[in-house]
């Protein structure tokens, strides 16, 4: 068995065959760190700065360990990249010969029970409905894996989907009629075998938070865990164990009733009238809470007289239909699940209804076409601390963005992390060369009304400079529109903006085209790779503070407070300069890649807490006069050409 420094260093496995390939001291210290925390089940929590090559640094010793591993990543296109790229590289160059495997959510895979049963009222929804319905049920004809995205004839937002794959909800589990044939459970069972198991958060914490949902869990004969991205744990862990109920699981109820209605109860008329009654209580909730801010705490529910009755009759409702499903349960499987399903909803609603609870935030949300009632634990960090003792493996959190000012302080105080091993390792990229950081003289404070025209005014003589090839990150849709307005008719680039075409189309135009704008707001400010001289410069807007309007920043702020804690340097702070820093990464993604990042936010400079994020940021050159930036980009291009 070869040893990591065989593999990783000079004249290595990895330089051998990979003609590119750099060895990289930061990512053989940090494969040592990842190694020895698989071999004794410790905690590590490691920054690795962009370009360490994390992912082979945990890769080839979690192959090298002998053990069992699941790497959970932040996104799909991180989880993909692993499965079909580097971990498929890695055994080949490692000649090991151990099985991986790549485990979806039950929203990826096709269920053969809801296919079977899709109601003829459901087929009169759309033509669209109806074609895409029979495109599904040709292909799961052929279909090992089950998994939709094989589909690409099927669009992301195609209509059938909620109605051919199943929910937490909606799932018979070991009662359904196809258990033994369902692709879910068949790629449950192929995960148990694997060595290393491929996952993402959201499916790790769905399970965490689900263990009894008739599937199995995870981590049995598991060695070690691999977070990559782990800069999103506690907000995707917050979500999971949060005790909520949408409109999407009420309507989803009603239809599913109504479903099973007219395949096992047709003559059972009460059933469908309690069915369609539920539907009717759920709009008229909504209609009530539309007049309501979005996104608030629960007082202003609490405040509402009209939102109180439509929640009265939405308890009722979902009571009566209780009733009727309970009588017609015994009639067929998927009518008894309708049955349990209606009992822990109104279960739910009662507990919302009931009011604040110890140790949980009350809140809601309301969007275009629905709406989700919240309790969220104020801390994570009992939980996930409790989960983690009680499951004795190696745990490893990894990302370009845990530390604040070099230290981990928050990210372990979030997750309860109090004894682990921390590591910060820099980037090998030269940011002092690659770089230059522009703060504008002159700006306005942030909540100027002038602030956004004052922005758009001062990037453009950069965007000019960089002949295009620029992210524009915006903290608010409404800078966004406004900045696009502004600049549409002011420059000859192509405008790219979020939200006009789906995100993966967005950037293959802004890497095709060589000189557009891009102009995004927090979906991108993380998790987009462009390399090479597409994108030269970022504008960043504001520093990325959450909304003080937001009711759980408002609830946890709230509660440190009141145990006399500084809840704007300990949670508020490290919040918006993890996004920053997440922002600041979109510039340099190669050592080849040159470009300027502009901060517009005068509070860099007029605010103590300026300093927090400067030192969290890496080490660049500076400058506030834009000629050092038309110079910049002079420079670089006299070198393109020259080359």
């Amino acid at each position: 068995m070869y040893t990591i420094d065989e593999i990783m260093g000079d004249d290595g496995l990895l330089s051998q065959h990979l003609p590119n390939f750099a060895p990289r001291k930061q990512q053989i210290e940090m494969a040592h760190v990842v190694s020895e925390t698989l071999e004794k089940e410790s905690v590590s929590v490691i920054e690795a700065g962009t370009g360490t090559g994390k992912t082979f640094a945990y890769l080839i010793p979690a192959m090298l360990s002998g053990q069992k591993v699941i790497i959970s990543t932040g996104t799909k296109n991180l989880q993909d990249q692993i499965f079909k790229r580097d971990l498929p590289l890695v055994r080949k160059i490692l000649g090991i010969p151990l099985t991986a495997m790549m485990l979806k959510g039950r929203a990826n895979y096709a269920c053969l029970y809801r296919l079977e049963h899709v109601a003829p009222f459901e087929l009169r929804l759309s033509r669209q409905f109806e074609k895409d319905l029979v495109l599904v049920q040709a292909w799961t004809g052929r279909t090992i894996s089950g998994d939709i995205s094989e589909l690409t004839d099927l669009k992301e937002d195609s209509p059938v989907l909620p109605y051919v794959t199943s929910t937490v909800d909606n799932c018979l589990g070991q009662d359904c009629a196809y258990y033994n044939d369902c692709f879910l459970m068949q790629q449950r069972r192929e995960a148990q075998k694997a060595d290393i198991l491929v996952v993402n958060h959201y499916l790790f914490f769905a399970d965490m938070a689900l263990k009894d949902d008739g599937y199995g869990e995870l981590l049995p004969g598991v060695g070690g865990v691999i977070f990559d991205e782990a800069h999103q744990i506690p907000g995707i862990a917050a979500r999971f164990f949060s005790k909520n109920i949408t409109n999407n699981q009420l309507v989803g109820l009603a239809n599913d009733t109504l479903t099973e209605q007219a395949e096992d109860a047709h003559d059972d008329l009460s059933l469908a009238d309690c069915a369609e009654d539920l539907k009717a209580k759920v709009a008229k909730l909504k209609s009530a809470l539309d007049r309501l801010p979005g996104r608030a705490t629960w007082d202003a529910i609490v405040n509402s007289t009209d939102t109180q009755q439509a929640l009265s009759d939405l308890d009722q409702s979902l009571d009566l239909l209780r009733q009727c499903l309970e009588e017609a349960a015994p009639r067929g499987k998927g009518l008894e699940g309708c049955w349990r399903r209606c009992i822990g909803l109104q279960e739910k609603l009662r507990l919302h209804l009931e009011g604040k609870q110890d140790n949980f935030i009350h809140w809601y949300e309301v969007f275009k076409r629905g709406f989700t009632f919240s309790l969220t634990p104020m801390r994570m960090s009992e939980i996930f601390s409790s989960y983690m003792k009680s499951n004795k493996l190696a745990w490893i959190f990894t990302s370009a963005t845990l530390a604040i000012a070099d230290k981990f302080d928050y990210f372990n105080a979030e997750l309860g992390l109090d004894d682990a091993r921390s590591l910060i390792l820099d980037s090998p990229f030269d940011f002092q060369q690659q770089v230059l950081l522009y703060l504008p003289q002159g700006m306005p404070e942030p909540n100027s009304r002038m602030y956004t025209s004052t922005v758009t005014e001062m990037l453009l003589p950069v965007i000019k400079a960089s002949r295009g090839r620029a992210f524009l990150l915006f903290t608010s849709y409404q800078a966004l529109n406004e900045a696009h307005k502004y600049l549409v008719n002011k420059v000859d680039y192509e405008i790219l903006v979020q939200g006009s075409m789906p995100r993966s189309e967005l950037l293959n135009r802004f890497r095709d085209s060589g000189n557009a704008i891009l102009i995004g707001t927090s979906s991108f400010w993380e998790g987009v790779d462009v390399r090479g001289e597409a994108l030269s410069c970022v504008v960043i807007d504001k520093l990325p503070f959450a909304s003080p309007g937001d009711p759980v920043l408002q609830a946890r702020m709230e509660a440190m407070r009141n145990e006399g804690r500084n809840s704007f340097m300990e949670y508020q702070l490290p919040q918006a300069v993890i996004a920053l820093k997440q922002g600041f990464g979109r510039l340099i993604r190669d050592v080849t890649d040159r470009g300027v990042i502009m901060i517009c936010d005068p509070r860099l400079k007029t605010k103590a807490y300026g300093k927090v994020f400067l030192k969290s940021l890496p080490k660049t050159a500076y400058t506030q006069d834009v000629r050092d930036v038309e110079q910049f980009f002079a420079i670089q291009d006299e070198n393109v050409i020259d080359e």
